[in-house]
């Protein structure tokens, strides 16, 4: 059995551009070109999937992909943070802000703890396992991150160490045993 997945963060948003928690925006005008100029790295996807939100379904109707939503890709729910620029949390919350970051049981905003997200993540690759094929997901970056730690076994400490781009591309892979990250040109 060998499944390989392919995790594409979606295109941006006004929250992206905005540095603020997001509130299910749609992509941001300028990124359909971008957005189309990627799905020429595309291999053929057996099942394609996507978080609800609406940035990664319109990326993925960009990429002429069509794909099933699957509520366990959503982006963490940020709890009374949705919508908040991440720069007025700063000022207003710098504690909550800090606990949130440094805590991964933590969930100040009345939202979705990182450990949660993380568990939440681990499962759904979990159910992919027994699948021999490619799979495509589309996610925001939270999601992506939260599966990089799941396949490195890394501690929940180096969640904010990955930088994911809007239509950054990631791919894994696993053979039966392990998962692993697969970089290729």
């Amino acid at each position: 059995m060998h499944t390989r997945l392919t995790w594409i963060c979606h295109g941006p948003t006004s929250a992206n551009r905005e540095g603020r928690f997001p509130l299910n925006e749609p992509l941001e005008q300028s990124a359909v070109a971008d957005t189309a100029a990627l799905a020429e790295r595309l291999q053929r996807a057996d099942h394609v999937k996507s978080s609800p939100a609406i940035a990664a379904l319109q990326t993925a109707e960009i990429l002429n992909l069509t794909a099933a939503a699957d509520p366990k890709l959503a982006d963490m729910d940020y709890g009374r943070w949705k919508g908040r620029p991440l720069a007025d949390l700063q000022a207003k919350e710098p504690d909550a802000l800090i606990q949130w970051m440094t805590d991964p049981d933590a969930a100040p905003h009345g939202g979705e703890s990182l450990s949660k997200l993380q568990a939440r993540i681990a499962g759904w690759m979990e159910e992919q396992q027994t699948f021999d094929g490619h799979i495509v997901a589309i996610a925001n970056a939270t999601v992506i991150r939260a599966a990089i730690l799941h396949v490195m076994k890394a501690p929940s400490s180096s969640f904010w160490l990955a930088d994911i781009e809007p239509l950054a591309l990631l791919r894994m892979s696993f053979d039966g045993r392990r998962w692993a990250l697969r970089f290729s040109h």
